[in-house]
């Protein structure tokens, strides 16, 4: 069934969808797939178990075998589609590379004779420690086409960071780089890569891809292999075997408010599917004879649950022609992705809000008209709720060649759920910048209080997904009553998942996403979210970025305390007290007229950046415990480590 049928059901009949008939949706979306057993039972689920402290045991196409890689590549080949773009790989430097599905299929195969080769099995771990490469999506099939479980690590990563994945997932094998560039240097990676593994861990070998042309790196032999000795010199063909639907396909670590990451553990039947159709429906274009012309291009790190979904298995498994770029966006200017989508011809461009609001800060009078974006059908955002005037920029300016803007998709969800499940539809007739609007077919949610009553319009409550999709992790690696404790022990008697974010229903019934239910500041009993906050200091033309948390206070419980990257700079650094005093008050006006008095940073501080992770999540409790000067909690997610100790400088000197 094509997703021009799926979605033919009309709003109120998905509603009112039987379990029956939601099962038999995610059967028809399982069929766009190739399977080379057909599963007995397409879904079964345990309740949750609070005397075991066990979340629910959820099984998808059981019976089912079906060989991930195969879907993405040697489908399409046998299709006659062997010719068709795979991938446009553009690196920092400039440099470019295009991959058909033919040359996709044959490289998988000869990473997987490779892996073969190092003693790696089906269901041996393999951490990948790269940055945005061909060779990082190439390895990363090849563990899915042997069955291995792959974990893939931001190549920004510190040493500890990657300690810790190699460590908890016993990996016996780590595939890393001589070193990657960023910003136009050659960065080294290996040293690092030594640290990680120079601990107690099961690792057998290091396979080192050379991408910048070190090679007087430490190299410890027997151990450390080249990519260039060890897969290119194999077999470019390779007979996949077929496994089964709940086969581990890979380990996602996410970090949580508290404790170590967790590891969730997502299944190839069940997420491939929903990562397939999901992608299809979302981003592909409504009509199928004219999806020969899409180019996707979602911009997040490989390492992410997003670039899994929205990046890997969803656009490849559907046979698209997608960009991936090595680089950040502002180097060597900050006109770079215009280029590459104008270079390619890039149709759907799918970031992060974080990237919209720095681009907005880059181009305060737009983007240039030399540009031509006019390619442009669709764009999206994901990583958390998108602010109002960065979604309206997204869409107008990027999108500008359409006259109201391109339709927007702002989808929520998560590491835990796999893909999308809030989200406009490309093709609506209306949008409200900043609503991630409905669920998706097959999936429901519901916004409720914490004795699970459903709640009212514009009353933040907490976000629940009622009925799962296939695409949901099955565990946490090592821990299932983490998985139990973190998302299912709140409303175990309904057995909901725990999404972790507050958020409300509009007078329409459209939903809104508040942020992390932690992320909300109580100030005299008045609940503000966060994101509010920050979402009015952006709508002011002098504010880049803004980032705000709740700190103590004696009177009212907490206060808003706002973190804020300026476009003047010189109010970092440079500026008058009486300039920096005039800006902040200027600024807590404009919250003030935006929402009300009661919403006022009690403190504004002009800093360089904020802390983020990969996801584009602004941490807000590191910024709670920089002013604070407290202990600092788990950092290793973050994409712009560096800026922590700028702030805690800041912070020091006021």
């Amino acid at each position: 069934m094509t997703t021009v049928e799926t979605s033919a059901r009309t709003e109120a009949a998905e509603k009112a969808w039987t379990e029956a008939e939601r099962i038999a949706f995610w059967e028809d979306a399982a069929r766009r797939l190739e399977w080379a057993e057909p599963w007995h039972t397409a879904h079964s689920s345990t309740p949750v178990d609070p005397a075991a402290r066990r979340g629910p045991e959820i099984r998808w196409f059981d019976g089912g075998k079906l060989n991930a890689a195969v879907n993405c590549a040697d489908r399409h080949v046998a299709a006659g589609r062997g010719d068709k773009v795979a991938l446009h790989f553009e690196g920092e430097p400039g440099d470019r590379r295009t991959v058909t599905y033919r040359e996709l299929q044959e490289l998988v195969s000869q990473a997987a004779n490779a892996l073969l080769a190092l003693g790696i099995t089906k269901g041996d771990r393999v951490v990948i420690y790269l940055p945005v490469l061909v060779e990082t999506i190439v390895i990363t099939l090849a563990c899915a086409r042997i069955g291995a479980v792959h974990s893939l690590v931001f190549g920004g990563f510190s040493a500890e960071a990657l300690r810790f994945r190699v460590e908890d997932t016993g990996a016996k094998l780590l595939v890393t780089t001589d070193g990657q560039f960023r910003r136009g240097q050659a960065v080294p990676v290996k040293a690092q890569a030594d640290e990680a593994v120079s601990g107690s861990n099961a690792i057998e070998h290091v396979l080192v891809l050379n991408r910048t042309g070190h090679t007087d790196i430490n190299w410890v032999e027997g151990r450390d292999v080249w990519w260039h000795d060890v897969v290119d010199t194999q077999p470019r063909t390779h007979e996949a075997e077929a496994f089964d639907a709940e086969t581990p396909l890979f380990i996602m670590y996410t970090s949580g408010t508290t404790g170590q990451p967790k590891g969730l553990v997502h299944t190839t039947g069940g997420y491939l599917t929903q990562a397939s159709w999901s992608h299809e429906f979302l981003f592909s274009h409504p009509d199928p004879a004219q999806r020969d012309a899409d180019v996707h291009w979602c911009t997040a790190d490989l390492a992410w649950v997003t670039a899994h979904t929205y990046e890997i298995y969803g656009p490849l498994s559907n046979g698209v022609t997608q960009v991936i770029y090595e680089g950040v966006p502002n180097a060597p200017h900050p006109g770079r992705h215009f280029e590459i989508i104008q270079r390619y011809g890039v149709t759907a461009y799918y970031t992060a809000p974080t990237l919209v609001r720095s681009l907005m800060g880059w181009f305060p009078e737009g983007i240039p008209a030399g540009y031509d974006l006019s390619s442009i059908r669709l764009c999206g955002t994901v990583g958390e709720a998108v602010n109002p005037e960065a979604w309206k920029w997204l869409r107008t300016q990027v999108g500008r060649d359409t006259p109201n803007g391109v339709p927007m998709v702002d989808t929520w969800w998560q590491s835990e759920t796999g893909a999308t499940v809030l989200s406009p539809r490309p093709t609506d007739s209306r949008f409200k910048g900043g609503s991630a609007s409905r669920p998706l077919p097959g999936l429901a949610v519901d916004i409720v209080d914490d004795a699970g009553r459903t709640v009212p319009a514009d009353t933040q409550g907490n976000i629940v997904v009622t009925r799962t999709g296939p695409s949901m992790a099955r565990t946490v690696w090592g821990n299932p009553e983490r998985y139990f404790t973190s998302y299912w022990e709140k409303y175990a008697a309904q057995g909901w998942f725990l999404a972790g974010d507050g958020a409300r229903f509009d007078a329409d019934g459209d939903i809104w996403i508040l942020g992390r239910t932690d992320d909300v500041i109580n100030i005299s009993g008045h609940r503000l979210s966060t994101i509010e906050i920050e979402s009015a200091l952006v709508s002011h033309p002098a504010v880049v970025e803004a980032g705000v948390c709740p700190t103590v206070d004696a009177k009212t419980g907490h206060a808003a305390t706002a973190f804020v990257v300026p476009l003047d700079k010189s109010l970092i650094s440079g500026a008058s007290v009486e300039a920096v005093a005039a800006a902040a008050a200027d600024l807590r006006g404009h919250v003030s007229k935006q929402i009300g008095p009661i919403a006022k940073p009690r403190e504004i501080i002009f800093v360089p950046d904020v802390p983020k992770t990969r996801s584009g999540k602004i941490m807000r409790r590191l910024l709670t415990q920089l002013f604070e000067g407290t202990t600092l909690g788990d950092t290793t997610s973050l994409q712009n480590e560096p800026c922590i100790a700028e702030i805690k400088g800041i912070c020091e000197a006021r």
